[in-house]
């Protein structure tokens, strides 16, 4: 597969950067692009976040996904809590973090 230049992917690690990750989907939108997301490391906290089921609905179900390890390491049990706005289908590897770097034109890393 190549790079497809209307996609940008964004790799979040930091459970400090929402309100970029929303930002940078919203502006990707905007210029006609479509993000996709990957949510790992400490950044999984995010799916807490008010803001996160309004993100995962935006974006589609094959467009973003949370690292399911991360997810577990941090104390969270990857089956019977399921980030609100997600399916189970989106609790992923670090395989779909490969999928974006040869799917995306654009990579950016928050």
């Amino acid at each position: 597969m190549s790079s497809d230049p209307n996609k940008i992917a964004i790799f979040v690690t930091s459970p400090q950067n929402m309100r970029h990750v929303v930002g940078i989907a919203n502006a990707a939108e905007k210029a006609g692009k479509k993000p996709m997301i990957f949510f790992t490391f400490k950044s999984i906290h995010l799916t807490k976040d008010p803001r996160f089921k309004a993100l995962a609905e935006n974006c589609g179900e094959d467009n973003i996904a949370i690292c399911a390890d991360s997810y577990t390491c941090e104390g969270y049990d990857s089956v019977a809590d399921i980030p609100a706005g997600l399916s189970a289908k989106q609790m992923r590897t670090q395989a779909f973090h490969g999928a974006l770097l040869d799917e995306c034109g654009k990579y950016i890393v928050l």
